[in-house]
């Protein structure tokens, strides 16, 4: 039988790990993790993260072909294809520090795999990783490797949050990347084994090891660049009187563009896009590209452009400040069905109003009170260590209170800021919320999911991104 050990059960490794259970019951499959914490949730009624048919897939796995557990070293050991799934956070300090990724975890993992081998083993890179830390890793290995042959292969994940289990089911492409010899087209082969227990050969797309690490950060890249695009658009469309809907609808209707992507919002987040176009942007400076960095960084510089612009058009349009008031913040997570916080926009959009003295109450359907408190008091790039390396005592925020549904967060409120597009939020009775909260009542509806003309003849003033302004607003130029 063959057995796949992964180390690391976050967002990619235990969903990953667990179509491939569930697809080929002939092998193994170990999720490792030196968190107690989190794989007794994996092996609980309550799963550690939030995807839709995760639980489905883990519950006809789990104890037959699919193990979570904390014995590192046994399962590493045992394994065949050894998935390596750690944090890569973005370094704080040192050199590279705010772009580069530290690859602190990525090292300790590949030193204990080569320790603890006793066999020939297949290592699979399926954190996002910077380009040539295949060549780092397999210099780690080959040195401490005892006469065991590691082969290293690039095999990134292109996992959307929210449709996850469906990514994995059908995927797009799956990449593999190796090394063009016959130790690396035999690894590669074997890996290849795996998938196409489901995935059409076809759509099994074969590189060089620098290829695939580099398409991962080029595809998030390139779907960042186009979220920051329309989101230019939409201050334009603001400032014209255009509507952004209508032009990104007009826009993606040209087959060369196509559709998605191209919603405006307050801004993009996720684990994702941040990180590895910094991570790009680090990589083509020390390769001598200061135009090329400079262009990438022109998308980040847009995304922190829009939350800003957002958190300005809420004090302005509220008499200029909203010291005491309360606002209500619907949505957490940075984008429906996930409960995932990762650089998510309502984190800077809360701190610039709390740095105008507001008072928050907020609600998620699938984000606890204690991750909304431990995201608004950690420092930025933090939230990728380890959690067991995070403080584990959130400082209190006296500004800040937690509700357990819509109703509760906006009664009593000034304005309500929608920052995570959850269905039931387009459902709400907004004539009863408008019933209870101060008057004049504000949305500021940063995701597009409200009617916008049916709130203002409710009686709101809504400020919805890229579509024409109310004239209340018009008074009120945001300043960014």
């Amino acid at each position: 039988m063959v057995k796949i050990c992964c180390i690391g059960a976050g967002y990619v490794g235990g969903p990953t790990m667990a179509v491939i259970a569930l697809k080929c019951p002939a092998i193994e499959v170990a999720v490792v993790d030196i968190s107690v914490s989190r794989i007794n949730a994996w092996n609980s009624e309550q799963l550690p993260i939030y995807e839709p048919g995760l639980e489905d897939v883990v519950k006809q796995c789990r104890g037959k072909n699919l193990f979570f557990s904390t014995d590192v070293e046994k399962h590493v050991s045992e394994a065949d294809i050894v998935f390596v799934s750690v944090n890569t956070p973005t370094k704080t300090q040192g050199l590279g520090a705010g772009k580069a990724a530290d690859l602190t975890y990525w090292e300790s993992a590949a030193r204990m795999i080569a320790d603890v081998s006793k066999s020939d083993k297949i290592v699979v890179e399926k954190s996002t990783v910077p380009v040539k830390t295949a060549e780092a890793i397999e210099k780690i290995l080959t040195h401490n490797s005892k006469k065991i042959n590691f082969q290293i292969l690039s095999n990134p994940e292109f996992l959307a949050e929210g449709t996850a289990i469906q990514d994995l089911f059908n995927p797009d492409r799956v990449l593999i990347g190796g090394r063009e010899t016959p130790e690396g087209a035999k690894a590669i082969q074997a890996l290849k084994d795996v998938y196409a227990h489901w995935v059409p050969v076809e759509r099994i797309i074969c590189t060089n090891l620098w290829s695939a690490e580099l398409s991962k950060l080029a595809a998030n890249a390139f779907l960042a660049q186009r979220i920051s695009s329309v989101n230019a658009m939409s201050a334009l469309c603001e400032a014209t009187g255009a509507d952004v809907t209508q032009v990104s609808h007009a826009v993606g209707k040209d087959s060369r563009i196509g559709p998605k992507f191209l919603n405006a919002s307050v801004g993009f987040g996720g684990s994702c896009f941040q990180k590895d176009i910094l991570n790009l942007v680090y990589i083509c400076e020390c390769n001598g590209l200061p135009e090329v960095a400079n262009y990438w960084k022109q998308v980040i510089k847009v995304n922190d452009y829009q939350k800003t612009r957002f958190v300005n058009r809420v004090v302005s349009s509220m008499f200029n400040t909203v010291s005491g008031k309360k606002i209500a913040i619907l949505g957490f997570a940075f984008k429906k069905d996930t409960g995932d916080t990762r650089e998510t926009p309502a984190i800077d959009v809360c701190k610039g109003l709390l740095g105008d003295k507001a008072q928050l109450s907020i609600y998620d359907p699938q984000v606890s009170e204690d991750q909304i408190k431990r995201d608004l008091s950690m420092k930025k790039f933090d939230w990728d260590h380890p959690v067991h390396l995070q403080s584990a005592d959130p400082t209190s925020i006296t500004q800040v209170s937690v509700v357990g549904d819509a109703y509760e967060a906006t009664k009593g409120a000034h304005g309500i800021c929608i920052l995570t597009e959850w269905d039931e939020f387009r459902k709400l009775d907004y004539q009863r919320i408008f019933y209870n909260m101060q008057k004049p009542a504000f949305v500021f509806d940063g995701r597009n999911v409200v009617d916008v003309e049916k709130l203002r003849e409710i009686g709101f003033i809504v400020y919805s991104i890229g579509k024409p302004l109310d004239s209340w607003l018009k008074d009120m130029p945001a300043v960014a």
